[in-house]
C-alpha cells in the first residue's frame, strides 16, 4: 500500500521508523541506479559508524528505549541504600554498587558511484539524518568535513537529499526558497554555483540528474519511486497511526489544513 502523502510522508520522520526508513532508501537507491551505471560504474551502499551519548534515567529507560534510537544510549542503573547519619552528624553517602552501559552504535549509509576500471569515487549521494542535523553533535560536525571535503576536491559530485523538516541544514551561501525538505547537487564541474530542489509537503518528489566522468552522460534517479518502495517493503501503512498528528517539528496551519483534508476518511 502506498502513503497517503503524495512525495515525503512526514510520518516516516518519527525516531521508531526513520533508521529503518533511511537505511533501506539507500539499498533501494543503490538497487535502482546499477542497471543505469553498468558497466562502467557501480553504486556501492557504504555503512558509517556514529558514537554520542545519552544518559536514561531508570523512570525514563523503557520508554525512550521505544521512542528513541540515541547513537550511544549510557544507562546508569543505580541500586543504593538511603544516606544516613552517625551519631556525630556526619551524612555518610554510599557510593553505588551496581552500574550498567548500554553500547548502541547508530549506522547510517550512504551511496557512492565508483568507476569500475579504476574504483574511483565519482559521486556520493548523502541522505541526511538527524545526527546530521544536531547543532554540535559530532555526527554533524564529522559529515560537515566530509562534505568540505568532496566540496575541495574536483571530480568528486555530491547530492545531498534531506528528507527531514527538522533541525538545522548544512549551509548554502546563497538563500534558497522555504520549504520542509530539499535536495542538493554540487556538480564538481560547477562549484562553487549547486543545484537546489525545495521539496513542498504537497509535491512529488523529483527525478534527479546523477552525474557520472565528463564522458558520460547523467543517469536518472526517481526518488520518488525509491521512497515509494521503501514504504511498501516497509509495510509502514501497518506501523503508522494517521490519527495522530506528524513528529515535530509541527506543520504551519496550511499544511496543517492541507494534511486534515488529505487524511480524513471519504
Amino acid at each position: 500500500m502506498q502513503s497517503p502523502f503524495p512525495g515525503m510522508d512526514p510520518y516516516l520522520e518519527q525516531s521508531a521508523l526513520w533508521g529503518g526508513f533511511h537505511n533501506t532508501l539507500a539499498a533501494v537507491i543503490q538497487a535502482q541506479l546499477n542497471p543505469y551505471l553498468r558497466p562502467r560504474y557501480f553504486a556501492r551502499s557504504v555503512p558509517h559508524v556514529t558514537y554520542e551519548s545519552l544518559e536514561i534515567s531508570l523512570r525514563e529507560e523503557n520508554r525512550s528505549r521505544v521512542q528513541t534510537y540515541p547513537d550511544v544510549a549510557v544507562v546508569y542503573k543505580q541500586h543504593t541504600a538511603p544516606s544516613r547519619q552517625t551519631q556525630s552528624g556526619v551524612t555518610i553517602t554510599p557510593a553505588p554498587v551496581e552500574s550498567e552501559i548500554i553500547v548502541d552504535p547508530l549506522y547510517l549509509y550512504s551511496v557512492e558511484i565508483y568507476a569500475a576500471a579504476t574504483e574511483q569515487l565519482v559521486t556520493a549521494i548523502e541522505i541526511l539524518s538527524p545526527v546530521n542535523k544536531r547543532p554540535g553533535a559530532e555526527a554533524q560536525e564529522r559529515y560537515l568535513r566530509k562534505r568540505q571535503r568532496i566540496f575541495s576536491a574536483d571530480t568528486v559530485h555530491l547530492i545531498e537529499i534531506d528528507l527531514l523538516r527538522g533541525g538545522s541544514r548544512p549551509p548554502l551561501a546563497q538563500p534558497v526558497p522555504d520549504a520542509p525538505y530539499y535536495v542538493v547537487l554540487a556538480h564538481a564541474a560547477q562549484r562553487p554555483k549547486v543545484q537546489v530542489w525545495p521539496i513542498q509537503l504537497t509535491d512529488l518528489l523529483p527525478v534527479l540528474p546523477v552525474p557520472l566522468l565528463p564522458t558520460d552522460a547523467d543517469v536518472p534517479l526517481d526518488l520518488q519511486h525509491a521512497v515509494e518502495t521503501v514504504y511498501e517493503q516497509g509495510a509502514f501503512d501497518l506501523q503508522i497511526d494517521y490519527t495522530q498528528t506528524p513528529p515535530p517539528p509541527p506543520l504551519s496551519t496550511v499544511e496543517q489544513g492541507w494534511a486534515r483534508d488529505l487524511l480524513s476518511p471519504h
